[in-house]
């Protein structure tokens, strides 16, 4: 298989429910919850392909743990997106809208904005008891977590406003609280930084900030103390989305490498805008994790030289066996100094690194290990577990093998940062067939390798959640 047609690129019709994989080796039996997973499922519709990996019907994955023992199922998220590509019609995603003249009359109808997509197929959170898919359109959709059958739309009980949303809510288990951010167009844009106190579905207003473009801005960190953004120069051209012709929100982004990323420091409980330093024209999707250090503020992220990751991810571009040719993203370090309003960047890892994670207890704390995807190696994809700390780093990999994002979970009475595992689904290209795989955190070693039913398309994101959570 070569270019857009390779296996994790692949629709996949089947729904499995409570499947019992075969297990090589064994699961730890302390090892109690669920790791949902979301992504794309199918890529098609009628017999039009989407254009661009993101634009995917939306297909959760579950992963139930209880004393060593693991059941699998799949299912396709029931939304609007999903009923408009069983018939036929690809709407309003973020490389693909097949809508043509009734864009047009969406455009007008919506004085310039066209209806945004349901299609939720980038994270899950919980949110006031209720299991929610998330994506950047500002609608999201709730699902039963044990059965993954889709509830219906779930909405806040607020006013907010909104045009592009943060599909990344940090979870801050220190302060029992989700964090995430809104942008706003208009003559003034802003960014609408919030929180989600838990056993509430309002979000409260932090602080609002003008945004310059406004950028396409992905995800965000957390200090004990702060809020934090990264807006680089990849810019969201509202003049671009009227056009009835577009193929959708990537047609909006324009890379402008004149201009400086800035970072946008909050103060969580005042709203205060406390640093916003800038540098050179960078980009980056993912963040790693932000703590205080000695008046200083820390943040790890996956930086970019440029916005190219995200035009290389069409399905155009897609070419080889497993994940495609991509620019490789970096691990660094900004070192931010309000007092001076200043940043030192530094690289903590000399390999591409995406996806990156830390141990959910880690959050907004000083932390030292990150997990993340490996990604600059020919014919595989790794698991990386950086020492930031030393410096130093461990890696697994196997040939033809493409691992995703690495969830770490930590044992319930550990004290080790490292005591734990780390979860991640691989697809096997040769053999077509994806696992899932639990590594021992601190050697990296595979305990067990729980073989599912199928080759999983390459998904996004997911959470794991406790059984006594």
């Amino acid at each position: 298989m070569t270019g857009s047609e390779t296996v994790g690129f692949q629709s996949l019709t089947t729904e499995r429910t409570e499947y019992s994989p075969p297990v090589e080796g064994s699961i730890p039996t302390w090892l109690s919850g669920t790791l949902i997973r979301n992504g794309p499922g199918l890529f098609e519709a009628g017999d039009r392909r989407v254009n661009h990996w993101f634009d995917g019907l939306a297909m959760l994955r579950r992963y139930a743990f209880d004393d060593g023992d693991l059941r699998y199922s799949n299912r396709f998220l029931r939304s609007d997106a999903y009923a408009d590509a069983m018939a036929g019609q690809i709407t309003g995603q973020f490389g693909t809208d097949t809508r043509g003249w009734r864009r047009v009359l969406d455009t007008v109808r919506n004085l310039g904005l066209p209806d945004p997509t349901d299609n939720a197929n980038v994270h899950v959170a919980r949110i006031d008891g209720e299991y929610v898919a998330l994506t950047e359109a500002p609608r999201r959709i709730a699902f039963d977590p044990d059965t993954l059958e889709t509830h219906g739309e779930f909405t806040f009980d607020d006013d907010l406003p909104e045009h592009v949303t943060a599909a990344h809510l940090v979870d801050d288990p220190h302060a029992e609280e989700l964090i995430g951010f809104t942008t706003q167009f208009g003559l003034t844009p802003q960014y609408h930084v919030y929180r989600v106190p838990a056993g509430s579905r309002t979000r409260e207003r932090i602080t609002s900030i003008d945004a310059r473009g406004p950028a396409y801005i992905h995800d965000c960190s957390v200090t004990d103390s702060h809020a934090i953004l990264v807006e680089s120069p990849l810019v969201l051209s509202v003049l671009r989305v009227l056009n009835p012709f577009s193929e959708g929100a990537m047609d909006m982004l324009q890379w402008k490498p004149s201009e400086p990323t800035r970072l946008l420091v909050v103060d969580r409980a005042s709203g205060d805008l406390v640093a916003d330093p800038t540098f050179e024209a960078t980009f980056c999707f993912h963040h790693v994790n932000a703590y205080c250090d000695d008046g200083e503020i820390v943040l790890d992220l996956v930086e970019f030289p440029d916005s190219e990751i995200v035009d290389s991810l069409s399905l155009a571009a897609l070419d080889g066996e497993g994940f495609p040719d991509v620019p490789a993203g970096r691990l660094m370090r900004y070192r931010i100094d309000p007092d001076a309003n200043s940043v030192e960047r530094g690289q903590l890892y000399p390999g591409g690194m995406e996806l990156p994670r830390v141990p959910r207890r880690c959050t907004g704390r000083e932390y030292r290990y990150a997990y993340g995807q490996a990604t600059d190696r020919e014919g595989a994809n790794g698991l990386v577990k950086v020492d930031c700390e030393t410096g130093q780093a461990q890696e697994w990999w196997e040939q033809g093998v493409y691992v995703e994002e690495p969830i770490p979970v930590q044992r319930p009475d550990g004290t080790a940062e490292d005591d734990g595992v780390v979860l991640a689904t691989a697809l096997d290209v040769e053999a077509e067939r994806t696992s899932l795989l639990v590594f021992d955190a601190a050697t990296l070693t595979v305990e067990a390798r729980v073989t599912l039913p199928h080759a999983e398309p390459f998904g996004f994101h997911g959470r794991f959640f406790q059984s006594t959570d």
